[in-house]
């Protein structure tokens, strides 16, 4: 019997940064971006109202 034959794709991810094992050093919870987009909005809101 014929014995198959394997082939090997060349690694696609060759040479490039591993970005998981990074750790993030600013970490928002996600209540704080919508506090933040909220305070943001009333200003954009108000300043509309005053000019």
């Amino acid at each position: 019997m014929a014995e198959k034959q394997k082939t090997y794709m060349p690694q696609s991810g060759a040479g490039l940064i591993r970005y998981f094992d990074v750790e993030e050093k600013v970490k928002i919870k996600p209540e704080h971006v919508i506090a933040i987009s909220a305070i943001f909005g009333g200003l954009v809101l108000l300043l509309k109202l005053i000019g």
